[in-house]
């Protein structure tokens, strides 16, 4: 899309991130924390904006939830605002340099004491590594950029132990083809919508620019 449409549908992204986040989805396996539906349709954005535009609307969401739900302002916290505008990154992004963020993930799980024990969980991570250069599955790659970034954080911040990983293999493959299929859907509804508002007319005035 145009500049200029990146600047229309940037705050409508905004806007309806902040929405989703309030409509819960799941838990976030060993955490009392919540998926919720701004999980699906987060990578999308780099899909309409680019990456670039995907990353700071996702991000200006995650930044804006930070500040109202009054989390400490640690380390942490602010890693973990990445994995989703990354994911945005991902999946906006046609450079095969993208496929370094899962790399690094790999280096850095493995690295740990109790990623090295379980090592193969990081084997999912070659699926975006994969799509970087196929570039046909977007939203598997974007879900399980996000996946990966969010492992690496939730290992160095919480230590959870190499057991731990290991139980969730079979759960991650579950979880993360539904948010495939969601942000799939999500992106194909996106695309419906962006069409028609480009046949609205109000006299010599386009709603998006074509």
């Amino acid at each position: 899309m145009s500049k200029k449409n990146n600047l229309i549908l940037l705050p409508v992204f905004i806007i309806l991130g902040i929405v989703a986040l309030q409509i819960p989805f799941t838990k976030i396996i060993g955490s009392t924390q919540k998926f919720s539906l701004f999980d699906f349709i987060a990578p999308v954005a780099g899909g309409f904006l680019g990456a670039g535009f995907g990353f700071v609307s996702v991000i200006s969401v995650k930044i804006f939830e930070l500040i109202f739900s009054h989390k400490i302002m640690d380390l942490t916290t602010i890693l973990r605002l990445l994995p989703l505008p990354l994911a945005a990154f991902y999946f906006g992004s046609k450079s095969k340099l993208r496929a370094l963020i899962p790399v690094v993930c790999m280096i850095l799980f493995i690295s740990h004491p109790q990623g090295r024990q379980a090592w193969y969980y990081s084997l999912y991570w070659l699926i975006p590594i994969a799509d970087s250069f196929l570039n046909r599955f977007k939203s598997l790659g974007a879900t399980f950029t996000a996946h990966a970034v969010g492992s690496v954080v939730f290992l160095y911040a919480f230590n959870l132990q190499a057991a731990v990983w290991k139980s969730l293999i079979p759960v991650v493959a579950i979880e993360r083809l539904q948010f495939a299929l969601g942000i799939w859907l999500s992106y194909k509804a996106g695309m419906w919508l962006v069409k028609k508002l480009k046949n609205i007319n109000f006299g010599r005035f386009n709603v998006l620019s074509r």
